[in-house]
Formats: structure tokens, sequence, C-alpha cells
């Protein structure tokens, strides 16, 4: 870290930091002050964008799951399966029973490895090594340094989630295997051996990971969860017959912050372009190219809501599984019925690992997950579709509209991450508003001149820090390219720039 000398009151400051932030895309996070110094607003700003909507037009719709796929390379199977589930509506068909089951058991895997990289590779360095570590060594190296058992456990684990998509769909990174009709191969005995042989492993590495978290929680991570994103909103979230915990199918749900349910359950099978348009609507602004999407009903502000493993949880009556359940019981001992504080996201991920985990050694004892017939064929029968299913950061929509030969018309995606924006926002504020005090400058007479405030690399990481809770994926809610360091900045109460930093 390089930090320039402290120059004169209103003067911008450059600061340098490497490594990178651990956040999948890129972001500027700008914090802006008003006339006493306080902090007025955070926001968080993305700014690339490749309209991915854009170029599938013109596309056969039985392309659209391969070419989705391809959106993100840590999220791939969400949008396989969500474009396939479109695909099905198109086709009006009812897949067959053991092709459920199989895409079922690869979103457990997807849900899986994308949570065991968010929580042991990009947050637990803030866990395990501190807010004012080292950037050089906060991170996975020095995880490996530090807990080389943790570490090992969250590689191995993320490993077992993308062997078993491997498994099913013949590659671990885009997979063109779930299909407009089902899947294209069914399971071989030989894969579902293999698989099982990796559970006691994955059980064992994902109940250790909740014991320290809940250790921490309780200890030196206490105060944070007050200060990370806490606040009432809306949830929102898929679930199973009789309430339960649902990642695939079932019903969609909206509840308000004291878990009161909002309008009547969707189903998520054949939602309909008219129920969709009616439940939700984006809001755009001019600093980001990420969306606002909200409940329409009741507007942008008070429609905002959360998606995700902490949605999912809240939004759910149980989960179905024993030990799953018991976690679940115990979170909501921590945070009530309805958990308001963003920094529970990483612990829904842990008990959303056990319960896919829990879920995936049920349906391996499934007779039917061997059944051959894994594929219902037909023509066209539809002009235009939702798929929904839940991917790891939150509820996955694909909305398209196709001609009278099957050709994409018109595409929206509508991603978990923009879901989340506007919470991400208020998160970020929040965290700022803690840290940042407005006090006066130590050479101002009388105290009468406001002191700059400094973004201190503390403040700076719980800032990226509220960010990591929701795990975002940006290349998937802008479709971005490369990579791009993150950069903060400190703008008075008439926008002009005081301070700010970049990680390079």
């Amino acid at each position: 870290m390089d930090l320039s000398p402290t120059p004169p009151a209103g003067t911008p400051r450059t600061i340098l930091i490497d490594p990178v932030t651990r956040i999948e895309g890129h972001a500027k996070i700008t914090i802006h002050l008003d006339a006493s110094g306080s902090v007025a607003a955070a926001r968080f700003h993305v700014t690339e964008f490749r309209g991915f909507e854009a170029f599938c037009a013109g596309r056969p719709f039985t392309e659209m799951p391969a070419l989705t796929a391809r959106i993100c390379g840590i999220c791939p199977v969400s949008h396989l399966l969500a474009s396939a589930k479109a695909g099905d509506q198109l086709l009006a068909v009812t897949i067959p029973p053991a092709a459920e089951r199989l895409r079922r058991l690869m979103n457990l895997a997807q849900i899986i490895q994308s949570h065991a990289l968010s929580f042991f590779h990009l947050s637990s360095p803030d866990f395990l090594l501190g807010w004012d570590c080292d950037p050089a060594r906060r991170n996975v190296f020095g995880l490996i340094a530090a807990d080389p058992e943790l570490a090992r456990g969250g590689i191995r684990l993320r490993q077992f989630g993308q062997t078993v998509i491997e498994r099913l769909g013949g590659r671990k990174i885009h997979p063109a295997w779930a299909v407009a009709g089902g899947v294209r191969a069914p399971l071989a005995a030989a894969d579902r051996d293999a698989i099982r042989a990796g559970l006691p492993e994955a059980f064992t590495t994902t109940r250790a990971a909740l014991a320290l978290f809940k250790r921490l929680l309780d200890g030196p991570l206490a105060a944070e969860a007050a200060v990370f994103g806490d606040f009432p909103s809306l949830f929102m979230a898929l679930v199973g017959e009789g309430g339960a915990w649902e990642h695939y199918g079932g019903r969609l749900r909206l509840i308000d912050g004291d878990g009161t349910p909002l309008g009547g359950d969707l189903p998520a099978d054949g939602l309909g372009a008219g129920p969709f348009d009616a439940l939700l609507a984006e809001a755009v602004e001019p600093w980001t190219y990420l969306k606002f999407p909200y409940y329409k009903p009741l507007g942008p502000e008070a429609g905002s809501y959360r998606v995700g493993p902490l949605a999912r949880l809240n939004v759910c009556d149980h989960i179905g599984t024993a030990s799953a359940d018991s976690e679940l019981l115990e979170l909501r001992q921590r945070g009530g019925r309805v958990v308001t504080s963003s920094f529970h996201y990483h612990l829904a991920r842990l008990i959303e690992i056990l319960a896919a985990l829990e879920a995936i050694e049920a349906l391996l004892d499934d007779p039917a997950l061997g059944d051959s017939h894994v594929r219902a064929r037909a023509h066209l029968n539809a002009f235009e579709a939702v798929g929904v299913s839940e991917a790891p950061r939150g509820t996955l929509f694909h909305h398209y509209r196709v001609d009278g030969d099957g050709l994409i018309e018109a595409v929206n995606l509508v991603i978990a991450t923009g879901q989340n924006n506007r919470a991400m926002n208020r998160t970020i504020t929040q965290i700022a508003r803690h840290h940042i005090q407005a006090g006066p400058s130590a050479g101002a007479e009388g105290g009468a001149e406001t002191a700059l405030p400094e973004i201190a690399e503390a403040l700076l990481n719980r800032v990226e820090a509220g960010i990591r809770c929701f795990d975002p994926c940006l290349s998937c809610s802008t479709h971005a390219a490369g990579e791009m360091p993150l950069h903060v900045q400190l703008l008075g109460p008439g926008g002009e720039l005081l301070r700010e930093r970049w990680r390079s």
C-alpha cells in the first residue's frame, strides 16, 4: 500500500492498494459527504457493459441454454437451468421425472461450489486474518499460510461441487447438458457411486466451517452484524411444498420485513409474461450499468427486496433435512424469524451448503434418478416464456419472446445481483456512516473547519466486505468482460472530489 503525504484540505488524494479486491467483476464506490462532513450516501457503481441480451436476438431458442451458460464461468449452471426451463415452456412440455431430479442434482452442486468459493476464498480472509491485515496477505494465499487445513477443506469442498457438475454435464464449466425438454444424458451408476463417495469429506468440512464461523460471530465478529446492512426489507425466493426450502421449482414467494407474504405465491414453472411483468419492474440510474429491480406494486424504494441464501432461509418455513433445519433454527434464534443483517449471508451460505449435501444424499438414493428417459420432445407451442430458478446468489429469471420459427425476438435477464443492488448500496452507506465520522480539523481555530475523513485500510476493506456479503457476480448482472480494480471516491457536498483510492 502506497500512502501519499496528506495534502491540503480540498486537494484530491490518491492511494494505490494491491492486490485487487475480492469480488467478481468491475466496481467503483463513491462516498458522498454532506456540508458537515458526514456521510450522506455511498454508491456502488458497476462500470462495464457488453449487452448480452442484444446479441442473443435472432438465435434459435434451443441454443439459449448453451449460449447463456457462457455469461459467467462462476455460475454457468444457473443460466443453463433457467434457460432450459424457459425452453420447456416454449415447447409446452413436462420434462421426465428423472430429468427434473438430475437438474436438481446439478443445481445443488452449483450451490455448493459457488458458496464454497464465496465463503472460503473471498470472505474468510477478512474473518480469520483481520480487517487491518496487510492487503498483500489478506487473501486466499494468506489463509493457506494461516490455516492450511481450513483452506484445503474449502478447496476440496468446491472441487466436490464441480466434480458433480462434471459427472452430470461432461465438464465443470459451461456444460451444454440441460436442454429444452430435459437433459441430454442420464447419470451412470459409476458416477452416482463416485458422487456418494465424496459426501463424507464434504459434510466434515461444512460442519467444521459452521462451528468456526459461529464461534467468530459470538466473539470478534459480533459487532459487524449490526453494521453490515442491518435494515428491514422485502425478501424473495422460491419455496417448495409446505413452505420448504427450494432451489429449482415450487412457487415464488415475497415477504415483508415481518415475514408477512405479499400477494399470493406464484408458480415458478409457467409463471408467464403477464404475471411476471405485473410482479417486477426495473429502475435505472445514470451512475451505474446495474439495474434496480423492484416489486412493482410498491414502487422502486418501498418495493426493493433482497434475494439469495439469506432470502431463501427467511422466506421458507423449514428446510426439510435434519441437520440444516437445526442450523436454521439457530440462525433464527440469533437474528429473529426474519434475519435482517446482510452479514448473516455468510452463515446462510454455510447452512445452504449443508442443506444441499443432505439433499444430494437423498437424491442419490432415489431409484428414479437412474431412469434413462430424460428428455421430452415437441415442436414450438408457445411464443413467450419466463424460466425461474434459484442461482447461488438468488432468484434468476430468463424471459424470452420468440417468433413462429422459434427465433429469439427479445431477451430480458433479471439477475440476482441486480435484485440486491439497492440493498448493496444501503449496506455500504450504513458501513461508511458508522466508520467515517465528521469532526473539527486539528489545525482549525475554534474547530470551525471540518477535517477531511481518512479512507483508512480497515474502512476500505469493510466497505468492500459489505459488498462481498452479497457475493455479487457482476459479469452475470451486466455481462462485463475483463478485470478492473475497485475504485473508491470521497465526494464533498458539491460533488467535488476530496480523496480517492484504487486497488490496482
